[in-house]
């Protein structure tokens, strides 16, 4: 470095690290001193300016000499440690003496009161500085001092609109001063303003200032310090001044040799940071590859650098997979060529989200993020459309480890997170440009990120821009879908609409077996529930009253055939009937293909016999025909059977009669009734006393449960105990239906009277003790008087008493059975029909055809007497309706 026309820096050859500095003043010689700023902190001090041919004497050596190799000598040392010699251009004293030069060219004058006249370079310097008067050369020329003295302006009054005014225009400049590997001070010419200047898009180890005023090198700060002297300090170079953010100026300094941002960072002595990227006009793709390229040599700062992926085989890190389903706006699951499925994040983006106070707006309502979160829909259909059963490129950046739990933040499991391409489109930066997601901000240390991150802030400023999505001024768009799957009265009125359609379109949201899916209907933007129909499909496992049933043969592999082939897919739907929980029935078409046969023929299903008056029957019945020949799957161990043996078997068969000991708890209008076995009577009894002193001793905050309909929970009833209940539907916080699971009664309660339940007393612990039963060969009366008296009557008799029941035949809703008191043995039912409160309804089993029998017999008498119902004759012919009965 040269500090003024008569000292300057200099500096040894490098041996494992920045060598020591030594500064040097040309003895005998006077130049002019260099302006000065005023100290920081003493107001009694004032910037100085250059002295006249200050100036000009500095850039004359700087010119000459920075970065050249010099030979000096030492002629005095004072006691400050000031060393005072002559320079000379070399490796000896042969070369030019830089003294005789500045003095020559009128730039320093002699000192001729030190002057000894037996010395002879001293001699020769006053010869010189004669000539140089002589020849009116520098300081002597005509008219000489201010029109040579510099107006260095240290400070600019709006900083931002000086660089904006620049238009990022290269502009001609000196380095002053090297404060760490990337800022620097210049001196911009030819108007002198004096800068400091961060280069954009990278940080350099710092030196750290103490509190004591001390300062301490971060690893590495001293090298990439002296990395950048070495190349810059003092020399000409050229700046692009990109930006000014908190009146922070940052460039990118061109020199001859190379851009010294890059060199940084491919030495590895900076690493990228994103807040300044943006700005780096000569692409920010360069300084990702300098710093991916350290990183891989583990240079320098990156020497204990361990790459996200680095575990990870090359073909698990890039490869090529088909999107079967988007599970929200930024994650995806896909099937890889060995017929694994993964859910694969997308890097760095973060989907559509809503805000806490929305969140809890609608507590009563049930909350649906595809629907209720703004934007979160736009993001699903858009990766929907463009991927569902496309073929995508896969590159993994880094899998997020699993997190647990911690105060408001749920716990994640392990995510694989990748830039998924499709076409060349990289997905996430098309989502991030729409508006429908936006970008994650990582910590400057933090690698786990996309490797195409830049292309994914320039993305969101764009879209930021242009008011794209999220980041739009207008109304947020609102989906207002009806879920109408499981509410029958809602189903029924919706049941001809659909029928009159024909083919509707629909799109296919969730699976939930082989033949039971989820339809998002987009024309009457409602969901529905959609059995297929024609078949008969393998049931999965899933949870009964009486615990888990276990799945069927081939029950997995059937719902994994319907998911790969209309999994979010857009598909024609023709809605035939529909059934008893308000599940619509009817055929599903997908490019052509009817997803009912395409089960029957790939074995996965058998054929209803319900089809029959269905346009497939035939294509059914053939396509089974040809599994059933090749006994694939579900028909594996198909043996035909004999008719003969068949109706042999029938007629053999007899009614069971295994009388077991009930509980009667309740008895409905239409005379269903629930009871408990009194084999685990005891077992509900301990888990309610329990249940009770827990509850006591850690009472629940009164409204602090919100009811949703499906629910299990404990309410408090009449008698102020609890019970488990289940919500059955939620009118308002103040009238919330719940049905008790463990004796079978309703009530319509407030919420208040709910509580969550404790989980040690779920129905995993002991299942719902309340089973639903009705009367076997017994018609109820339509007439409400006629069933009112019949349930007056049964309960006075058997109402919270124990019974006897045996099972005789399923119903549509619940087992039909006998029923005897504990006591006589008596028949209820038989009971009911002698005394002509109810009509016998005749069963065709052959097995049963005893018990119809008796029952029939005993019907015959009760009208031959008269009784109840029976009192104005046989009423069942001409005026069954007038009376409101039927056969």
């Amino acid at each position: 470095m040269v500090l003024s026309g008569c000292a300057i820096i200099v500096r040894g050859q490098p041996r494992g690290g920045p060598p020591p500095e030594r500064q040097i003043n040309l003895s005998n010689i006077r130049a002019g001193a260099m302006a000065r700023r005023a100290a920081q902190g003493q107001p009694d001090t004032k910037d100085t300016p250059d002295e006249p041919w200050a100036f000009q004497a500095r850039e004359f050596l700087r010119k000459k000499l920075i970065g050249k190799e010099v030979c000096f000598t030492v002629e005095i040392k004072i006691a400050s440690g000031r060393e005072y010699g002559m320079v000379y251009l070399g490796k000896d004293t042969t070369g030019e003496n830089i003294a005789e030069s500045l003095v020559t060219e009128g730039l320093a004058t002699v000192r001729r009161e030190g002057i000894r006249g037996n010395n002879p370079e001293q001699a020769r310097l006053c010869e010189h500085e004669d000539q140089a008067k002589a020849s009116k050369k520098g300081m002597w020329s005509e008219g000489s001092g201010t029109h040579t003295i510099r107006d260095i302006k240290y400070t600019i009054e709006n900083p931002r609109n000086f660089v904006d005014s620049l238009h990022q225009k290269p502009i001609n400049a000196i380095i002053e001063h090297v404060r760490d590997g990337s800022v620097v001070r210049a001196l911009l010419l030819p108007d002198y303003y004096l800068v400091t200047v961060m280069l954009s898009g990278i940080k350099c180890p710092t030196f750290k200032r103490e509190a004591d005023g001390t300062e301490t090198p971060e690893p590495f700060a001293a090298e990439a310090k002296f990395f950048t002297e070495s190349r810059l300090l003092q020399r000409d170079v050229q700046i692009i001044l990109e930006s000014c953010p908190n009146q922070i100026i940052l460039g990118t300094i061109l020199h001859p040799n190379g851009n010294i941002t890059e060199l940084l960072l491919k030495e590895g002595f900076a690493r990228c940071v994103d807040w300044s990227m943006a700005v780096y006009t000569q692409g920010a793709e360069k300084l990702r590859a300098a710093e991916r390229s350290a990183k891989e040599r583990k240079v320098r700062i990156w020497k204990d650098y361990v790459a996200p992926t680095a575990n990870l085989d090359q073909k698990d890190r890039q490869f090529v997979a088909k999107v079967m389903q988007v599970v929200n706006a930024d994650a995806m699951v896909v099937k890889l060529n060995s017929g694994e499925y993964k859910t694969i994040h997308l890097s760095s983006i973060r989907p559509p989200r809503i805000e806490g106070e929305e969140k809890n707006k609608d507590k009563d309502k049930r909350f649906r993020p595809l629907y209720d979160i703004p934007y979160m829909f736009e993001a699903r259909e858009f990766l929907r459309k463009k991927l569902i059963g496309k073929k995508v490129n896969v590159t993994v950046d880094y899998i997020r480890a699993a997190t647990s739990a911690g105060e408001g933040t749920p716990a994640f499991p392990e995510r694989t997170c990748a830039t998924v391409t499709i076409g060349g489109i990289n997905i996430a930066e098309a989502l991030v440009s729409k508006g429908l997601a936006t970008v994650i901000r990582y910590r400057q240390d933090d690698d786990q990120r996309s490797s195409h991150y830049d292309e994914l802030l320039a993305a969101e400023a764009r879209a930021i821009k242009n008011g794209k999505g999220l980041h739009s001024k207008k109304e947020v768009p609102i989906h207002r879908v009806a879920d109408i799957s499981g509410e029958t009265q809602k189903a029924k009125q919706f049941l001809p609409f659909l029928q009159r359609a024909g083919r509707s379109e629909a799109v296919v949201e969730y699976v939930f077996s082989g033949s039971r899916l989820k339809l998002y209907m987009p024309k009457e933007t409602c969901l529905i529930t959609f059995l297929l129909a024609g078949i008969e499909c393998p049931r999965s496992s899933r949870n009964m009253p009486g615990g888990m049933q276990v799945a069927e043969p081939f029950s997995d592999e059937a719902m994994l055939f319907t998911k790969e082939l209309v999994l979010q897919r857009e598909v024609e739907v023709e809605v035939e009937s529909m059934d008893k929980a308000g599940n619509f029935i009817g055929w599903l078409h997908i490019e052509g293909v009817n997803l009912s046969v395409a089960l029957v023929e790939n074995a996965l299903s058998k054929v209803h016999f319900t089809a029959e008056r269905s346009a497939y029957y035939k294509t059914l019945v053939s396509a089974e025909e040809a599994c059933r020949q090749r006994k694939e799957k579900i028909w594996a161990n198909y043996e035909e059977k004999p008719v003969e043996e068949v109706v042999h078997l029938s007629e053999e068969k007899e009614r069971v009669a295994n009388y077991r000991p009930v509980y009667v708890t309740e008895i409905t209008d239409t005379l269903h009734f629930y009871t408990q076995d009194v084999e685990t009577g005891g077992q509900l009894e301990s888990l309610m006393e329990t249940m009770r002193a827990e509850i006591a001793a850690q009472p629940p905050v009164e409204g602090s449960y919100s009811a949703r309909r499906g629910d299990n929970c404990i309410a408090k009833f009449a008698d102020g105990e609890w019970y488990r209940a289940r919500v059955e539907k939620v009118e308002s916080p103040a009238k919330v239906h719940v049905f008790y699971i463990d004796y079978g009664n309703r009530e319509v309660v407030s919420s208040t009277r709910l509580a969550a339940i404790p989980p040690a007393f779920s129905t995993r612990t002991l299942p719902a003790q309340a089973t639903e039963y009705a009367f076997a060969f017994i018609q109820v009366p339509q007439d409400e008087d006629a069933r009112a008296d019949v349930v007056d009557c049964i309960v006075r008799d058997i109402h919270n008493t124990q019974c006897l029941l045996n099972v005789e035949y399923s119903g549509a809703s619940c087992p039909h059975v006998t029923i005897q008191f504990a006591d006589t043995k008596e028949d209820v039912g038989l009971g009911l029909v002698k005394e002509g409160l109810v009509m016998v309804d005749v069963r065709k089993e052959k097995h049963l055809q005893k018990m119809v029998t008796e029952y029939l017999n005993s019907q015959e008498s009760a009208k031959s007497a008269r009784l109840n119902i029976w009192r104005y004759g046989d009423f069942r012919a001409d005026d069954a309706d007038e009376f409101g009965y039927s056969r």
